[in-house]
């Protein structure tokens, strides 16, 4: 078990002050048998009235209706929290499960629904061949067809991080060979559901102990992260990093998941004001260890 302080702040900068429009803020985790919540403090500058609902999803989701303009606003979020990982990637599906291709339940199909559909555009089937390549035989093992396609993008994407708004479509990350995270969670997203799998986007954290010395060799580690999460029966949802080429890794920090990437946004909102008047904005992002864990 580690304990860990999630240090996520956004601030925008304004000419004049402006009207903010209200905000969406996907900043908060849920509690789980893997990760639990165990103090969390939102501060907003300047004043609103939040208010907390679950999505469709389940995800917690702040409104912020806003009280007066600016010429700045910073959303600060701190986050303490403990994380139970596995240890070791070990996973027992079902014996249906185990060879692909294979069938998921009727209940399962109803239940993933969208999830298993592609989303983006692929005319001429190019992602749908470049997913198939990584079959071997018929059948071939489940684990080692997703691995390989983890790994496929870890090795042979050139990782470059974009501060534009928004995901490549998958086929552009493909042709290009160079993404952010987003973009090569949502190529793998994409290129399992051509296979069949159910599949759904995660945003959140990384953790690196090297960031602790403010070093990491982990791509990354220590802002904002994405990855894929897998739907295989006996296993449940399985996290796929393809940024890092790693399983469910213990570092992973879950935030939200989404069927696609424009519904987990940290942060989104607007506001009004006279062109010219918007001066930039910066993220910063800490994920350091506690040493020693809180009381219950």
């Amino acid at each position: 078990m580690q304990t860990l302080i999630v240090r996520h702040v956004t601030h925008y900068s304004y000419a004049n002050p402006v009207e903010f429009q209200p905000h969406r803020l996907m900043l908060r985790p849920r509690d789980s048998h893997d990760l639990r919540l165990v103090a969390a403090e939102l501060s907003i500058w300047p004043h609103g009235n939040v208010h907390w609902l679950h999505d469709v999803f389940g995800n917690s989701v702040a409104t912020v209706d806003f009280l007066e303009p600016s010429n700045e606003l910073k959303i600060e979020s701190v986050l303490t929290l403990e994380r139970f990982g596995l240890g070791w990637p070990a996973f027992e599906l079902d014996e249906s499960a185990r060879d692909y291709p294979f069938v998921y339940s009727s209940d399962d199909r109803i239940d993933l629904g969208r999830m298993r559909d592609c989303h983006y555009p692929d005319p001429a089937g190019e992602l749908e061949s470049w997913a198939k390549g990584f079959i071997a035989t018929r059948p071939t093992d489940t684990m080692a067809l997703l691995t390989d396609m983890n790994n496929s993008i870890h090795r042979g994407f050139g990782y470059q991080m974009r501060h534009e708004q928004g995901t490549q479509a998958p086929l552009d990350t493909l042709r290009l060979g160079t993404g952010s995270c987003r973009d090569f969670a949502l190529l793998l997203i994409e290129a399992a559901r051509a296979l069949g799998f159910g599949a759904r986007f995660v945003t959140g954290y990384l953790y690196d102990p090297a960031l602790d010395g403010d070093e990491s060799n982990v791509v990354g580690a220590g802002a904002t992260h994405a990855w894929a999460d897998i739907y295989l029966p006996g296993a449940g949802w399985v996290e796929f990093d393809p940024t890092n080429g790693t399983i469910a890794a213990d570092n992973l920090i879950r935030v939200a998941v989404t069927r696609d990437p424009s519904q987990a946004v940290p942060v989104a909102g607007g506001f009004t004001g006279m062109i010219g008047d918007y001066l930039g904005m910066s993220v910063d992002v800490s994920v350091r260890s506690q040493a020693e864990p809180l009381a219950a």
